[in-house]
C-alpha cells in the first residue's frame, strides 16, 4: 500500500490571480504557493483541505496537462454546517448562484456557486 499525506484536486485552468482571490475571499483558503505565471496551491487553515490550480500549456509539465480542465461534468463539494446561512451569505457577496437553495428529500440542504473559473462550487448540509 502507499500512504500518503494528503489529496486534493488540481484544476488546468486560466486566471489564477481570480481564483486566488475567490477561493481566499469566500472560503478562506490560504495561498501556500503562488506564482501568476504558474501554479496556485490553496491550503484551508482550519480544516487543511487542499485545491490547485496550473496554468494550461505550461512548458515545464508534460503535454498531457497542458488542456485547459472542461468546467462541465464535475462538482467541488464543500460540507458546510449550514447550506441556508452558507446561501444567505453567498447571496449578499453576490456570488454567481446557479443552483438556489434546495432541500433535497434524500437528506441534503445544498446550492451551488460558480467560481471564476467556471467551475462548479456545491455547498452541501448534510441533515441525516
Amino acid at each position: 500500500m502507499i500512504e500518503f499525506n494528503a489529496l486534493f484536486p488540481l484544476y488546468i485552468t486560466e486566471n489564477l490571480e481570480a481564483l486566488k482571490d475567490f477561493y481566499t475571499t469566500v472560503f478562506g483558503f490560504e495561498a501556500v504557493f503562488f506564482d501568476a505565471e504558474f501554479y496556485l496551491h490553496l491550503q484551508h487553515p482550519v480544516n487543511n483541505s487542499q485545491i490547485g490550480f496550473l496554468l494550461p500549456g505550461h512548458a515545464t509539465q508534460p503535454e498531457f496537462l497542458h488542456a485547459q480542465a472542461q468546467t462541465e461534468g464535475h462538482v467541488i463539494s464543500f460540507d458546510v454546517d449550514s447550506a441556508r446561512v452558507a446561501f444567505d451569505k453567498a447571496t449578499e457577496a453576490g456570488l454567481d448562484i446557479i443552483f438556489t437553495y434546495t432541500e433535497e428529500p434524500w437528506g441534503q440542504n445544498h446550492f451551488m456557486v460558480r467560481d471564476p473559473a467556471g467551475f462548479v462550487v456545491d455547498l452541501v448540509e448534510n441533515v441525516n
